[in-house]
């Protein structure tokens, strides 16, 4: 029984988000809320610009327009969040030993053993350039 397990968890950053300012460049840099228009919806996702007014995932709506009255809300594309984790799940299985997709963004991968061979460090940066040079998708990565 290996007593050393290297385990590593994947988060696309902003998934929506991101997913969002590759189709509409103009929203970089500035606040994005995605989800409902109306006052009853919720926000699914936001920028690192809105959440700096106090905006976070699963708040009302009313109220995260209220905090960062500036942002831009946008209703979202769940078939074209489903197509870039598809695209991410692709990458990682064609370069990893075992992975567990734990949502739509996100992922654990097994590397024990790895280390032997790579550095599970290198490989984790390796796997994390090839992600983002291939799908413009911001990600990051723990390792445990």
């Amino acid at each position: 029984m290996e007593k050393d397990r290297h385990i590593v968890h994947c988060d696309l950053d902003t998934f929506f988000v991101s997913v969002e300012r590759k189709k509409r460049t103009d929203l970089i840099g500035k606040p994005v809320l995605v989800g409902g228009f109306s006052d009853r919806a919720v926000v699914a996702s936001c920028s690192y610009e809105a959440r700096k007014f106090g905006v976070h995932s699963a708040m009302p709506m009313r109220l995260a327009r209220q905090l960062c009255p500036e942002a831009e809300v946008v209703r979202g594309d769940m078939d074209e969040y489903a197509k870039y984790s598809r695209i991410v799940t692709e990458i990682i299985e064609s370069e990893a030993p075992v992975v567990e997709k734990a949502s739509i963004d996100e992922h654990y991968i097994d590397v024990s053993g790895m280390d032997r061979f790579f550095g599970c460090w290198k490989w984790v940066q390796e796997l994390r350039k090839k992600i983002t040079m291939e799908t413009d998708l911001p990600i990051s990565f723990g390792l445990s």
